[in-house]
């Protein structure tokens, strides 16, 4: 692996809880890259049923939480998602990290804005309670799917077109990000990797590991870099069993998780970046 450190990572849309989240190679991603700052662009839960975590998804979680030890010197921020609403307070306390409506930070003379996206999204923002349908609906069409889930994918891709209007989203965002006067907006929420760039503003947007295309964002000196995961280089070899663990062996990682996390800690909730 390329020992280089990025300033920031960004990671959106995993989505646990969901039989088609990459949390094994979320998890194996921010193990072998080196990196300063990791911003969870938001909908890192598919939704509030902790029932439908795997193993896996315990892990990534159990990672996040040794990612957010101060002696690490690494910052962690968690943005809040459409699917993430409700979790603040939870994840605050289990994961060690704070979380964030949208966050703002200053590197190399530029202002930076992440944001989830759904906020720019007319249908979310006015039909949360159909949204939430739809996503039940989903979760139910993945467990009856076929192994490669083609009928889920399809309604992603379908739902992130039709509903979710990513030019809608990348339009809103360079409106945001030029009130706020930022030169660099990332978001989340379309599960498209794209950049455009308007009157002087770049828009990026994180993609997502719910599909076959696991996409994530760096920041460094040279800029901004879109990757694919199938082309990340990597020192550690995956975990190859079965990913239809069943549902009771993520138990004993839940405990380790809670025991580890210390739930009487102060919650941190903010709802603007510095």
């Amino acid at each position: 692996m390329d020992p280089q450190a990025y300033n920031t990572l960004i990671l959106s849309d995993l989505h646990l809880g969901s039989d088609t989240s990459h949390a094994r190679e979320a998890t194996q991603l921010l193990k072998t890259t080196s990196f300063q700052r990791l911003i969870l662009l938001g909908d890192i839960f598919a939704d509030l049923n902790f029932a439908r975590l795997t193993k896996d998804h315990w892990k990534f979680l159990g990672y996040i939480r040794k990612l957010s030890n101060p002696k690490r010197g690494t910052e962690v921020v968690w943005v809040e998602g459409n699917h993430d609403h409700g979790l603040a307070n939870i994840m605050s306390h289990l994961v060690g990290v704070r979380v964030y409506q949208h966050y703002e930070w200053n590197y190399r003379g530029l202002r930076h804005i992440a944001i989830h996206g759904h906020q720019f999204d007319g249908f979310q923002v006015n039909s949360l309670r159909l949204s939430r349908l739809g996503t039940s609906l989903y979760l139910q069409l993945q467990k009856m799917d076929f192994k490669s889930k083609p009928i889920a994918r399809m309604i992603d891709r379908l739902n992130t077109r039709w509903l979710r209007m990513s030019t809608k989203v990348s339009s809103g965002a360079i409106a945001f990000a030029r009130h706020h006067e930022a030169e660099r907006i990332f978001c989340g929420h379309t599960h498209e990797a794209t950049h455009i760039e308007k009157d002087g503003i770049c828009y990026y947007n994180a993609g997502g590991w719910v599909d076959s295309r696991l996409t994530y964002l760096t920041i460094d000196d040279t800029g901004v870099q879109i990757h694919d995961f199938d082309k990340h280089e990597y020192t550690e070899r995956a975990d190859h069993r079965d990913s239809g663990e069943k549902r009771g062996e993520a138990d004993s990682a839940f405990a380790d998780l809670t025991d580890e996390s210390g739930l009487l800690e102060d919650v941190e909730y903010e709802s603007v970046g510095r």
